[in-house]
């Protein structure tokens, strides 16, 4: 879930329909294997040195999926810079000072285009690179499938409607993925992308210092990681701070569910999955079963990857960038492919 989205209460759901298989692009493993044999193995050796220069780069990559399917579908709208017509989703609440490490899939895209110009899209770029940062850092391999085709336009509004806050609790989360046919058990596994990263000392300012009254922390938290909270994350403190989101923030491995069942979640969108019923058998069998755990993390991812809006769309040339250079007419006024929970 997202780090930095700062929000205050939750206000409507809407539910409306993803697209028809029939109106949405037909996904199958080995898409590129005739039109740019190279492809997957382009992306896993860019990612392999991205993680070496920049350890941080595989956490940053890895949930660029789950920020680009919630918001209308994988199609790599999260990429698109703005322009003087369209206002994007990088400076959305969930993803400004949150998401990093986009000059990992231009280098990657720059590749690609040499390699084989013109047909791999930047939304399966995502997809591709999502899989190798977990595999990379310990976690699973998984064949994935491809063929999408990038977004003409993005929309800052849509990302702020859709995407939920670091202080959700387990119910909206539910209801959330509810909207996108993912179950409570797909919810807590993908949750497990906090396996690896960090997060900002300003996600946690509200849980510190006044979750249950003025200067009252949330009482979940166990009270030594509160105290150690507490000093890296002092009040009035530098807020970009960062703090592993579990003991092991370089390994995809099954510690943060453990960090769970300890009390020492990081954000209260971690911890509220072990103090609500319907999750917490799922953080308790993960905790035990790490293989358990990757094999509910892949079947969550792939059924993500299957989130699309059946919007035209075609292969970027520059992933931050539409073809034509400018945001269509005829998408201006487009409501959001899928509804889902808005929180201020």
């Amino acid at each position: 879930m997202s780090l930095l989205f700062s929000s205050l209460a939750f206000l409507l759901l809407i539910t409306t329909t993803p697209s028809s298989p029939a109106t949405a692009t037909p996904l199958r493993h080995g898409y590129y294997s005739a039109t740019c044999p190279p492809a997957e193995f382009i992306v896993r050796e860019a990612m392999r040195k991205s993680l070496l220069s920049d350890p941080r780069s595989a956490a940053s990559v890895m949930r660029f999926q789950f920020h680009d399917c919630f918001v209308n579908g994988c199609d790599g709208s999260m990429l698109l810079d703005d322009t003087d017509t369209m206002l994007g989703e990088k400076l959305s609440l969930s993803n400004i000072d949150s998401l990093r490490s986009y000059d990992v899939v231009d280098d990657i895209k720059a590749e690609l285009e040499e390699a084989c110009p013109g047909v791999v899209s930047c939304a399966d770029i995502i997809v591709m690179a999502s899989r190798d940062a977990v595999s990379l850092t310990g976690g699973p391999n998984w064949e994935v499938k491809l063929g999408r085709l990038d977004s003409l336009t993005a929309s800052q509004a849509d990302a702020d409607a859709i995407m939920p806050s670091p202080r959700a609790n387990a119910t909206m989360l539910i209801d959330l993925f509810a909207g996108y046919n993912l179950s409570v058990k797909d919810l807590v596994a993908l949750s497990g992308s906090h396996s690896i990263g960090k997060g900002r000392c300003f996600s946690i300012q509200f849980r510190l210092y006044n979750q249950s009254g003025p200067g009252r922390p949330d009482p979940a938290i166990e009270p030594r990681f509160r105290e150690k909270l507490m000093e890296l994350c002092p009040m009035g403190g530098d807020e970009s701070a960062t703090v592993g989101l579990d003991s092991t923030p370089a390994v995809f491995d099954n510690a943060y569910f453990k960090e769970l069942v300890g009390g020492r979640g990081f954000l209260n969108s971690d911890q509220t999955l072990f103090t609500y019923p319907l999750t917490r058998k799922y953080v308790e069998v993960f905790g035990r079963d790490e293989e358990e755990f990757f094999g509910a993390f892949v079947e969550g991812m792939v059924k993500m990857g299957d989130l699309q809006s059946g919007r035209p769309g075609e292969v970027r040339r520059n992933c931050r960038v539409a073809n034509g250079g400018r945001r269509p007419a005829e998408e201006e006024h487009l409501p959001p492919a899928f509804g889902l929970a808005r929180w201020i």
